[in-house]
């Protein structure tokens, strides 16, 4: 696996607070991510989002598959639909729908939530709305690099 793939955000850097537009606060509209480097071989690209930190499990933010390889961008505020325009494919979060639920904590301390990016040598094909286990079993076996980046949310 290759130690350069990585993906950022104009809208918050790793370890930094998340801006209350992405959050159920605000607007609540995915932010704007990039990446670079990915390996030779990748057919496709997949992208979850989840809280480690949320009190009865890990809760799902963001569950996207089947992106082209050539793309290398997600721009702010995508539609929150089983299929974008480039083809890629939304799954179902937790708070029941397609696309980017932002975060939504309880009071309390701040929340960690991961965007991890994955690197695949296959296009995975599944339907739309899996679920982020359906999308990990899907890519067992298929994973060239994954790419993280982290941002923090508190409510008051």
């Amino acid at each position: 696996m290759t130690t350069a793939f990585k993906i950022t955000s104009d809208a918050f850097t790793e370890g930094a607070a998340i801006p209350i537009k992405y959050t159920c606060d605000d607007q609540d509209v995915s932010p704007p991510l990039k990446w670079s480097e990915a390996p030779a071989g990748t057919r496709s690209f997949a992208l979850i989002c989840d809280d480690p930190d949320a009190p009865a499990k890990i809760w799902v933010h963001w569950v996207l598959y089947d992106l082209p390889p050539n793309v290398t961008e997600l721009a702010e505020n995508l539609p929150k639909s089983e299929t974008l325009a480039n083809g890629a494919i939304q799954g179902r979060n937790d708070f029941g729908h397609p696309g980017y639920g932002g975060p939504c904590p309880p009071p309390g301390n701040p929340h960690r939530y991961y965007f991890k990016l994955y690197a695949l040598d296959t296009v995975l094909n599944l339907p739309a709305g899996r679920t982020k286990q359906q999308l990990l079993d899907g890519m067992n076996g298929h994973t060239l690099a994954e790419a993280s980046l982290m941002g923090t949310y508190k409510r008051k």
